[in-house]
Order: structure tokens, then C-alpha cells, then sequence
């Protein structure tokens, strides 16, 4: 037979409560910033990748037909990109013999994202991004 003594004891105190959410509220505010700043650095990865393959993949097109193309279907360059965080352009001088890609952020955390907006790769292999003082951090460097 349960006593209302015994019926007392089987609940939690408001202090208890309140230590708990305050122990919760501890653990969320040290881990959801390092938690977006994966998530940012998870997104460059997905802009840093897609202009690497479309470089590479303008290069091989190069070699095919002497010269480079501005239609990115041409080379198999899909935008936007495949979360659809980045749309990569294509700035082609062939007169020059030079090219470049830019991914800029269309949507997701990319946009939340100030230390690395757009992503930029050329022909000569450099590598540059906006704000340029931040270049080397956001490529991986």
C-alpha cells in the first residue's frame, strides 16, 4: 500500500528543475557556435570542391578544343551546386587564354558566413576569396 509520503518523493523539486535547465543551458551556449562553425566550414567545402572539379574540368576541355568555354554545360559543371549553397560562374578571356570561377552563396549558412563569401580559382591555380585578407583560412590553407 503506497502512503502519500511515498507519493511525494517519486517527483522533482523546482531547484532541480531549474539546476538541470541551467546545466542544459551551460552545455547548448558552448556547443551550438562550434556546431555552425562546422556547418560553415562544411558549406566551403562544397564551394572549394566544385570550382576545383570545374577547373580541372575546363583545363581537360582546353586540351580537347584549344580553347575554353563559358557554357558550363559544356564541361559537366552543375549550378548550382549540389546542396545548393553556391552558383558558379564562368569568366573566360580566350584571347587572353585565361579563365576564372566564382562560386558566390545563394542559400543555407553560406549566406550567414562573413569571413568567406565568395570563392574564386583562375588558369594559373590561385586561389582567392572574399574578404581576400581571409583567402588562405578559407581555402584550407
Amino acid at each position: 500500500m503506497t502512503t502519500i509520503k511515498q507519493l511525494k518523493q517519486l517527483g522533482f523539486t523546482l531547484i532541480e528543475l531549474m539546476i538541470t535547465v541551467a546545466i542544459l543551458g551551460i552545455i547548448a551556449s558552448i556547443a551550438l557556435p562550434s556546431y555552425f562553425e562546422h556547418v560553415k566550414r562544411t558549406a566551403r567545402t562544397e564551394a572549394i570542391t566544385s570550382l576545383l572539379d570545374a577547373a580541372n574540368r575546363q583545363e581537360q576541355f582546353f586540351v580537347d578544343n584549344r580553347q575554353y568555354t563559358t557554357n558550363l554545360d559544356n564541361i559537366g559543371v552543375v549550378t548550382p551546386t549540389e546542396h545548393g549553397f553556391y552558383t558558379i560562374k564562368a569568366d573566360v578571356d580566350n584571347d587572353a587564354g585565361t579563365f576564372s570561377f566564382t562560386a558566390t552563396p545563394v542559400a543555407g549558412p553560406p549566406l550567414q558566413d562573413e569571413d568567406c563569401k565568395t570563392f574564386t580559382i583562375d588558369d594559373a591555380g590561385l586561389k582567392t576569396a572574399t574578404p581576400k585578407a581571409n583567402s588562405a583560412m578559407c581555402w584550407g590553407k
